[in-house]
């Protein structure tokens, strides 16, 4: 989606008009629109503006990102300690991996963490599943 998409899709979500917005943000409304057809590029502060407003990343808006909090950036993304915290929540921090090649753990990304985590999720649901099968 494009910078103009992007801005019109946020205003309307927020139902305002382009001059409610253009005065929000202080700028006239003819460069708000003109942002939004794509006719102009905003500068740098005007983008901050709109980021700002909206609480999005100016990532987000340029569409160099899909997540428009900037919640899940990978930058700071530690696999080992998102794993370290996911057995601790689930009563594993006991349990010795030190088997596994850490090195190849690292390289995880935050998609790979999460399959993990579903994976798990689904093995106790199994074995519940059949704990009740059994007592049946």
């Amino acid at each position: 989606m494009s910078l103009g998409n992007r801005i019109s899709t946020l205003r309307k979500q927020e139902k305002l008009t382009q001059k409610s917005l253009a005065a929000k943000l202080n700028i006239p409304h003819q460069n708000l629109s003109n942002y939004e057809r794509e006719f102009r590029q905003p500068d740098y502060e005007t983008l901050q503006k709109i980021a700002d407003y909206f609480e999005v990343t100016i990532d987000y808006l340029l569409g160099r990102s899909e997540d428009p909090s900037g919640a899940n950036s990978d930058k700071n993304f530690d696999p080992m300690e998102e794993l370290k915290q996911f057995m601790v929540e689930n009563n594993m921090q006991d349990i010795d991996f030190g088997f596994y090649d850490i090195k190849k753990w690292k390289k995880l990304s935050r998609q790979d963490v999460e399959e993990i985590k579903r994976h798990f999720r689904w093995v106790v649901q199994r074995a519940e599943e059949r704990e009740i099968e059994d007592k049946d």
